[in-house]
């Protein structure tokens, strides 16, 4: 009778834990999904603003706009209030969908310290835009030395690869990064083969290269239609020229 008892009580017992680990579960769930699906009010840009573009011409041109973002997803520094930007100048190029921070604006003589490159003789200066497994994780620096690596299919290349085959291959063997920008969320929809489409938002960031005029045409029609990718170099580093490699010779 008393092991029955015995047995009744640690049936509770667990019945109680059980309750509560799924009652713990629940509240977790919504606190998830309150972070996701609540939005909070901030400015975005509506239209591209330039480096040096005061903010006052922004709003007169109605490049500045309110936007609901999920309260995940907010950056530091973001919100409604415009005050904090009076008398401001964007410092660096604030894309269409970027959340307005304050780290992106500031006093004209702050635009004019940082539109200042030092461009190789010789050399000019353009920027691209990527992820940060792209960019080798943000060990990307000024000065540092990078090659460009170039992922297509093997049409977008015109090789000899007559497949439509992904191909990876070195576009640049070595260039220097002469700056690197602030790192943004992006948003970017993709469409599955079924069609069905998915949003999500992604950090991407800035980099300026010192490139030659044909160089720079190379990599400004290569990021066009493929991805980019940067390999960090040092001064023992040997990077070839190579035909590349497709999905049939991957593991050769």
């Amino acid at each position: 009778m008393d092991r029955r008892r015995l047995l009744l009580v640690a049936a509770a017992v667990v019945a109680a834990l059980g309750a509560v680990l799924v009652f713990l579960y629940v509240r977790g769930a919504e606190t998830r999904a309150e972070q996701e699906f609540d939005t909070v009010e901030v400015l975005v840009a509506t239209q591209q603003i330039e480096a040096g573009e005061s903010v006052a011409d922004a709003y007169a041109q109605a490049k500045i706009g309110i936007e609901a973002v999920p309260q995940g997803q907010v950056l530091p520094g973001a919100g409604t209030d415009g005050a904090v930007y009076e008398g401001q100048v964007a410092l660096t190029t604030v894309f269409p969908g970027e959340q307005l921070i304050p780290e992106k604006f500031g006093g004209a003589t702050d635009v004019e310290a940082t539109s200042s490159l030092s461009i190789p003789e010789g050399k000019l200066a353009i920027s691209i835009n990527l992820t940060d497994p792209a960019r080798v994780a943000g060990f990307v620096n000024p000065g540092s030395e990078v090659a460009i690596f170039f992922t297509g299919t093997a049409d977008d290349l015109a090789t000899d690869v007559s497949e439509d085959l992904q191909l990876t291959r070195v576009l640049l063997p070595r260039v220097t990064v002469l700056g690197v920008g602030s790192t943004t969320q992006v948003t970017t929809t993709t469409t599955d083969a079924e069609g069905q489409q998915t949003t999500e938002q992604l950090p991407r960031t800035l980099l300026t290269l010192a490139l030659s005029q044909e160089e720079a045409e190379r990599v400004l029609l290569a990021q066009t239609n493929a991805e980019l990718a940067l390999g960090l170099l040092t001064a023992d580093s040997t990077v070839r020229d190579t035909p590349g490699t497709t999905e049939s010779d991957l593991f050769e």
